[in-house]
């Protein structure tokens, strides 16, 4: 399947504007990393676009959300490694991420939410304003973007970047798409 089918599926399944913006943000996010590793930019971008479809769907049953997504995903002919991918980024799916490409989704999913955080605190409410420095401090403030999973984040470690390094990689590709994503 191509990038027009995923977003075409993004915007039949997902009614939410915020929620289709995290799906950007998480592509972008995930093609920023495919190129840090040399990977399949379109594979991992495409895994980032697709990976919350169900979400409004399993709202009321978050065991399955991923799941759902990966049977559908499966049924279009999608590739395997994305559909375990997207899978795999909920383990309320009892499917680990294993692979590069699961962990880097599974770190990816919620610095992206971080990442507009400390853009709505800024002024200006604009990427651009967002640095690193800035992102570590607020890293560290428990009470700043609680629902950033800080642990799920600090495992880009598994995927041999350091946190600082993970931060500039998913910063500088969102701010590449700031339009897009209205900041």
């Amino acid at each position: 399947m191509d990038r027009v089918d995923a977003e075409e599926l993004l915007h039949e399944s997902i009614q939410n504007a915020n929620l289709r913006k995290h799906c950007y943000a998480a592509e972008d996010v995930l093609r920023g990393l495919a190129r840090h590793f040399g990977q399949n930019e379109e594979l991992w971008a495409m895994t980032g676009l697709v990976h919350d479809i169900d979400y409004e769907l399993t709202a009321q049953t978050p065991e399955r959300h991923g799941a759902t997504a990966a049977d559908w995903l499966t049924q279009r002919g999608y590739d395997p490694a994305l559909v375990r991918a997207v899978q795999s980024h909920n383990p309320a799916t009892g499917v680990y991420p294993t692979t590069l490409l699961e962990k880097a989704l599974y770190c990816a999913d919620p610095v992206t939410g971080f990442i507009v955080a400390a853009a709505l605190v800024k002024p200006t409410k604009k990427l651009a304003d967002v640095d690193v420095p800035f992102l570590m401090r607020k890293f560290g403030e428990k009470s700043f973007a609680r629902g950033a999973g800080r642990d799920q984040m600090r495992l880009c470690g598994e995927i041999g970047l350091d946190l600082t390094e993970f931060l500039d990689i998913a910063l500088v590709s969102m701010q590449s798409d700031a339009e897009r994503l209205g900041l």
